[in-house]
């Protein structure tokens, strides 16, 4: 089972869990659990691989790497902790899982905060996913996540994002790298069915202006979603959570405490 931290809440009976994008951990939330468990019960979680969650020397997480089998560790730890709902907020990466989540358990999600959401993959990150495939083997791999971090998050004020996601790398194993990298053989189809079909779950996305890579899909998703909605933070990129602490907590707790 995946490693997790909760944290109780006196009287509230909502819960919170977040997912941390690839090559992340649950430590890229640090500027989030404070105030959230002053509201919520709150859920950190490890994907496997990641933070703690590393696999034994018979390795736990030994079969084929699909949304589908990483989506199952989330909810093998929510049934384990007899948490019957919650709201899930992901950053990246964890924003697929997320909506992967909620497209096979319905049932287990109140709503979505979709950070930095990918759901779409445009010419310059599918040249980047292509790159990375033709190197992932022969490449260190923390050489090409430093590179996909730039590119993703370029600017001055990205920095402390890029510097965290590259550190919480260094922690994989190449191996472990290359298991999440095979993911991308499956993206494509999988953003495409996402993006025809509304769940009807409540969605929030709140993205950074400066997110250019995934903002103009995610515009136009919401033009057509009913139940989504989207906050663009201004002088702000992908990693939301990390670079307007503040304006993500007070807009999401906010959204979530109304619900």
């Amino acid at each position: 089972m995946l490693n997790y931290t909760t944290y109780l809440h006196a009287t509230s009976d909502k819960w919170v869990t977040f997912v941390h994008g690839a090559g992340g951990s649950s430590s890229i939330w640090y500027k989030q659990v404070r105030e959230f468990k002053d509201h919520f019960n709150v859920l950190l979680l490890d994907l496997r691989g990641h933070g703690d969650s590393k696999p034994h020397l018979k390795d736990a997480f030994n079969d084929k790497y699909t949304f589908d089998s990483i989506t199952k560790d989330i909810v093998e730890v929510i049934e384990y902790e007899e948490i019957k709902t919650s709201h899930f907020v992901g950053i990246s990466l964890g924003t697929i899982l997320i909506r992967n989540l909620a497209e096979n358990y319905p049932d287990r999600v109140e709503s979505m905060i979709m950070g930095g959401a990918i759901m779409k993959l445009n010419f310059r990150s599918q040249v980047l996913m292509r790159t990375g495939v033709v190197l992932k083997s022969v490449v260190p791999y923390i050489w090409l996540y430093k590179f996909f971090a730039f590119v993703i998050m370029p600017n001055k004020n990205h920095k402390e994002s890029r510097s965290l996601f590259v550190r919480e790398a260094k922690k994989l194993y190449q191996k472990e790298f290359i298991r999440w990298f095979k993911l991308t053989a499956e993206i494509n189809p999988l953003l495409r069915f996402f993006r025809s079909m509304e769940i009807g779950i409540p969605t929030l996305y709140v993205m950074g202006e400066e997110d250019y890579l995934f903002l103009p899909t995610i515009r136009k998703i919401v033009d057509s979603h009913k139940t989504s909605e989207l906050i663009v933070v201004q002088n702000c990129g992908h990693v939301v959570n990390i670079e307007q602490p503040k304006f993500f907590n007070d807009t999401v707790i906010g959204y979530l405490s109304s619900k």
